[in-house]
């Protein structure tokens, strides 16, 4: 209920692991109440053609992504990893 109520959620280092059962259905439920009424940002560094593999039901990953990726805007990131190149600087 917490989750559901705040007006922004962030979800960091989304896909990392798979989800279980559980873990998918309480996310629905999450999002299901969020769903056009407040706002969400998923930052992950999986492609989200790959995301229905992460929720182990068919079913719960249609409802799931058609509320997390329905009127989503998308920001999509090419280049090296900021990490990698803070690094290198360091190294130099």
């Amino acid at each position: 209920n917490t989750l559901a109520k705040r007006k922004l959620l962030i979800l960091d280092d989304w896909g990392m692991e798979k989800l279980s059962a559980r873990q998918a259905n309480d996310l629905l439920d999450v999002m299901e109440i969020r769903y056009q009424q407040s706002s969400t940002i998923i930052a992950s560094q999986i492609p989200t053609s790959e995301w229905y593999k992460l929720i182990p039901s068919p079913t719960i990953a249609d409802a799931l992504l058609d509320r997390l990726l329905h009127n989503s805007h998308r920001i999509e990131l090419t280049g090296e990893s900021m990490r990698k190149l803070d690094q290198s600087d360091h190294l130099a």
